[in-house]
C-alpha cells in the first residue's frame, strides 16, 4: 500500500502540468482559428498616395467607418511613389482592387489595357461633371474624385496690397517657386505653363493641346512658356536657379515668413494653404492667377486636379468602396477632415457654414456651374509625355535658348503611336 494515498504531490503536480498543456492547447487552437477566420473576412485593397498626417485622417474618416458599417477589411497601401508600386503590381499580375491616381491621362492608359472596370453602373452620371468623370472613346467612364484642388490662384500675405502684388510680380525673386518632388520634379512648372495657356487663350486653345491636337510649337504654347520664363527669370541669374530648383515644391513658402520676407507670392494649388506652416503664420490669402498672368483674357477659367478613384477589380467587396467613396457623406466628411474639396454635386457646404472666407471662396469657385474648369493638362496626358514635360521644365529654367529643342521633343512623343488621349479636359468650353 502506497504510503501517499492519491497518488503524492508527484502525481498532483503531473495533473497540473497535464491540465495546464491541455488549456494551452485549446487556446493556440482558439488562436488558429481565429485568425483563420480574420483571412476569411471579406477584404479590399486599396492603394493611393496619402501617408502619414494624410493617411490618419483617411484612415479614420474613411477606412474605419466603412469597416464597421459594412463588416469589409480594408488592406490600405499608401506610397508617395504610387504610380511605380501601380505599374509594378499591375506587371506582377498582382494589383489592387482600387486605386486612387492624380492623374486620367495613366489611368486611360490602364483602361486602354482593360485593367480598369467601368463605373457607370456604380456611379450616378449627375453626380460629377465631365471634366471629373470624362467618358473615354468607348463610352465607359472609368474614375470619379474623391478630392479637388484649385490651380489658378496664387498666394499671397494677408495685408499685401494690390500695388504691391502687382510690384512683386514683376521682380522674379518674388516668387516662392521650388521645383523640387524626388521622381515627379518638375511639376509646379507644368502647372505655370498650364495656367498660362488656360488664361491666355481660352480652355478651346487649352483643351486642344491637353489632348494632343495642338502643336507645342504653336504660337499658343510657346508664348506661355516665354511668359513663365519671364515671370521666373529663367537664365538670368544663377542663385535664384539654384535656389528654385533645389528647393522641394513642399518648402517654397518658408521664405514667406522669413524676417525680412523672402518671397511674397505663390501659384500653387488650393492644398498648400493648410499644408504650409508658412502660410497659416501669414494668414495666407489668394487671388485668381489671370489678375497677374501678364496677356491673360479668359473669363473664369480655371485649372483643377483631383485625387482620381479607379476600379481594377469588380468583387462586391470592391464596388461597395467605390460607391462609399462616391456618396455626397463620405465626400464631404473627408474633404471636411483634409481641409481639401468635393465637387460633389450633392456635397456642397451649407448655406453660412463654418470656415475661413479663402476656404468658402474656393469651394464655391470649384462648384461654379458657369465656371470653366480644365483639369490639369500633364495629368490628363500619357504618362511619357507627362513625364518629358516636367523634365523640360527645369531644362528650359536653367537653359531658356533650348526651347525649341525641348518643344521639338515634345512635339515627336506627342504623335508616338498607341497613346491614350482625353476627348475632353474642360467642362465648358465656348
Amino acid at each position: 500500500m502506497s504510503a501517499h494515498p492519491g497518488g503524492g504531490p508527484a502525481r498532483r503536480r503531473a495533473r497540473t502540468v497535464a491540465v495546464v498543456a491541455s488549456c494551452l492547447a485549446l487556446l493556440t487552437a482558439a488562436v488558429v482559428l481565429g485568425a483563420r477566420a480574420a483571412g476569411r473576412e471579406p477584404t479590399v485593397t486599396l492603394l493611393a498616395n496619402w501617408t502619414g498626417d494624410d493617411e490618419g485622417n483617411l484612415r479614420r474618416t474613411v477606412i474605419e467607418p466603412f469597416e464597421r458599417k459594412y463588416h469589409v477589411r480594408v488592406d490600405y497601401q499608401g506610397s508617395s511613389a504610387e504610380s511605380q508600386v501601380l505599374g509594378a503590381d499591375v506587371e506582377s499580375g498582382t494589383p489592387p482592387d482600387v486605386v486612387v491616381l492624380t492623374g486620367p491621362g495613366e489611368l486611360a492608359d490602364y483602361a486602354r489595357q482593360k485593367q480598369l472596370q467601368p463605373l457607370e453602373d456604380l456611379i450616378p452620371q449627375k453626380d460629377f461633371s465631365t471634366s471629373w468623370a470624362t467618358p473615354l472613346a468607348d463610352g465607359h467612364v472609368y474614375w470619379f474624385p474623391l478630392k479637388a484642388d484649385l490651380k489658378s490662384i496664387v498666394w499671397y500675405p494677408a495685408g499685401t496690397s494690390e500695388r504691391q502684388r502687382g510690384q512683386a510680380r514683376d521682380r522674379p525673386e518674388q516668387w516662392c517657386v521650388g521645383m523640387g518632388s524626388g521622381a515627379t520634379s518638375g511639376w509646379p512648372g507644368t502647372d505655370w505653363i498650364e495656367d498660362i495657356l488656360l488664361q491666355q487663350h481660352g480652355p478651346r486653345a487649352y483643351q486642344a493641346w491637353a489632348g494632343g491636337r495642338l502643336s507645342w510649337r504653336s504660337p499658343e504654347v510657346r508664348q506661355a512658356w516665354k511668359t513663365w520664363g519671364l515671370l521666373m527669370g529663367a537664365g538670368t541669374s544663377d542663385t535664384l536657379l539654384r535656389r528654385t530648383l533645389q528647393t522641394d515644391y513642399g518648402k517654397a513658402s518658408a521664405p514667406v515668413a522669413a524676417h525680412p520676407r523672402g518671397c511674397t507670392l505663390e501659384h500653387q494649388a488650393s492644398f498648400i494653404r493648410t499644408q504650409s506652416d508658412a502660410w497659416r503664420r501669414v494668414d495666407g490669402r489668394y487671388e485668381p492667377s489671370a489678375r497677374l498672368i501678364p496677356g491673360a483674357t479668359a473669363h473664369n477659367a480655371w485649372e483643377v486636379s483631383g485625387d482620381l478613384v479607379a476600379l481594377l477589380h469588380a468583387t462586391p467587396q470592391a464596388k461597395q468602396l467605390i460607391r462609399y467613396l462616391a456618396s455626397a457623406d463620405v465626400q464631404r466628411a473627408w474633404s471636411t477632415a483634409e481641409s481639401g474639396f468635393s465637387v460633389h454635386a450633392g456635397a456642397q457646404p451649407a448655406p453660412g457654414a463654418a470656415g475661413p472666407a479663402w476656404h468658402r471662396g474656393l469651394a464655391a469657385t470649384l462648384l461654379d456651374r458657369q465656371a470653366a474648369h480644365c483639369f490639369d493638362a500633364s495629368d490628363a496626358m500619357p504618362p511619357t509625355v507627362r513625364d518629358a514635360f516636367a523634365e523640360a521644365t527645369i531644362d528650359y529654367l536653367a537653359h531658356p535658348g533650348h526651347l525649341d529643342g525641348l518643344l521639338t521633343n515634345l512635339d515627336a512623343l506627342t504623335r508616338a503611336p498607341d497613346q491614350t488621349w482625353l476627348p475632353s479636359v474642360c467642362d465648358q468650353v465656348p
